[in-house]
């Protein structure tokens, strides 16, 4: 085996690692930013996120996302790796590489649908999202099909995996609707404090050390040049996202409010995520910057206009920065970096490159939501009217962790609810 392939090899497997470590990140996130009597049930939801759809993905996901394309739109052969000689490692990482980002786009809806989902449904959910819904569009986009055709940019993700989570998001927290105690006969919204913001913030440490994983990951190669700006631009966006939602809500509601803050360094992330590797940092800056903006105005639109109850935010975080980064590729992408990623002659609107690139982002960000938040709408509606789709209230009050699980995750504490 050539050295060369046995570096890209190693590469793509140490950022699989990173990227399997961002699940403790996103249980972290969850189980802080909700009460303590749902905390088993959001970690079993995570855990199950990742085993669930290691196993799915390898049996039928991978070969619906990078099989022989069927006119562009789906993949049809490779399933159960099937085509894989043993000694082909690099298809094996491969593989291992896309099963962590299959996995993260399921556990995005953890959070949105927390605290009052059944389990055995949202294990029916992860089953479809990791099997079709997210190998899907991953074909459109990475494997051939018609929106990478098109043009369209997507380096490490912001609309593979984060809006494609997102969207499903909306459309669970929809189906479901609020929780108990959320919003008042006027309509006005109370807040349910999380109940461990330590954890989340160890949640958002976790993530953004493994999303160094996922974007430089993305390249594929151990001697890609545009490894280190990757790096950079990650870094930046996230730590740009945290300042601007900080002193968003800082400047609007008189407190720095931590949980916006933290939500603030996921808006960034997700938002870089796309351009990744054809932005320059200072343009990673500003994508950052408005991300934290944007998150920030999303959530209170989510909570407070449109009464969609969504206690950890992913439905901002993923799939509206996620859109938002996905078009920010057509607007501040370069040549001279992207050309460091493979994308010979490729600008944004702002550098030079006119509308046609944005153009393809903006289909493929619409594309994707009509097939994500249409599928998974009907999904969750058809469970819901089937097998069920949420507890009963008082499985709600007592808590997922003892009703569901028959369990608590703090034992020998008196655990007070308001809800």
């Amino acid at each position: 085996m050539e050295l060369t392939t046995v570096l890209d090899t190693l590469w793509i497997l140490i950022a699989s690692f990173l990227v399997f470590s961002m699940h403790a990140g996103f249980a972290m996130v969850e189980a802080g930013f909700t009460r303590a009597k749902n905390t088993v049930n959001i970690l079993m939801k995570n855990f199950m996120n990742v085993a669930l759809g290691l196993l799915v993905f390898f049996l039928v996901g991978y070969g619906f996302m990078f099989g022989k394309s069927a006119g562009g739109f789906i993949g049809t052969n490779s399933f159960v790796l099937s085509i894989s000689d043993p000694s082909n490692t690099q298809n094996f990482a491969l593989w291992f590489f896309q099963a962590v980002f299959a996995a993260t786009a399921a556990t995005i809806v953890s959070g949105a649908v927390a605290e009052r989902i059944k389990f055995y449904s949202y294990l029916l959910y992860c089953v479809i999202i990791t099997s079709l819904v997210y190998p899907i569009v991953g074909h459109w986009i990475w494997g051939g099909g018609w929106l990478q055709q098109l043009g369209m940019i997507d380096f490490a993700g912001s609309t593979v995996v984060h809006s494609v989570g997102g969207f499903s998001a909306l459309a669970g927290a929809m189906v479901l609707g609020p929780r108990i105690g959320k919003y008042n006969k006027d309509g006005s919204s109370n807040a349910i404090p999380g109940h461990n913001i330590a954890l989340a913030a160890l949640g958002v440490f976790i993530l953004w050390f493994g999303w160094f994983g996922f974007n430089t990951g993305s390249t594929l190669s151990a001697s890609s040049p545009a490894i280190a700006t990757i790096a950079v631009n990650t870094a930046i966006a996230a730590a740009a996202g945290a300042f601007s939602a900080m002193t968003f809500v800082w400047i609007r509601y008189r407190k720095p409010d931590a949980s916006m803050t933290l939500n603030g360094a996921l808006a960034g992330l997700v938002g870089i995520t796309a351009g990744c590797a054809v932005v320059s940092p200072i343009s990673a800056i500003i994508i950052g910057l408005l991300c934290g903006i944007i998150v920030s105005i999303s959530i209170d639109l989510f909570d407070k206009r449109f009464k969609i109850d969504d206690p950890v935010g992913a439905i901002s975080v993923h799939g509206i920065c996620g859109v938002f980064g996905t078009l920010f590729v057509g607007m501040f992408a370069q040549a001279e970096y992207a050309s460091l990623a493979g994308f010979e002659g490729v600008s944004g609107l702002f550098f030079g490159g006119g509308g046609r690139l944005l153009l393809a982002q903006f289909i493929g960000a619409i594309s994707v939501f009509a097939w994500t938040f249409g599928l998974m709408l009907g999904l969750f509606f058809i469970m819901k009217k089937t097998v069920g789709l949420r507890v009963s209230r008082e499985e709600e009050l007592k808590g997922l962790d003892i009703e569901e699980h028959g369990m608590e995750a703090y034992g020998g504490f008196q655990i007070f609810q308001n809800y």
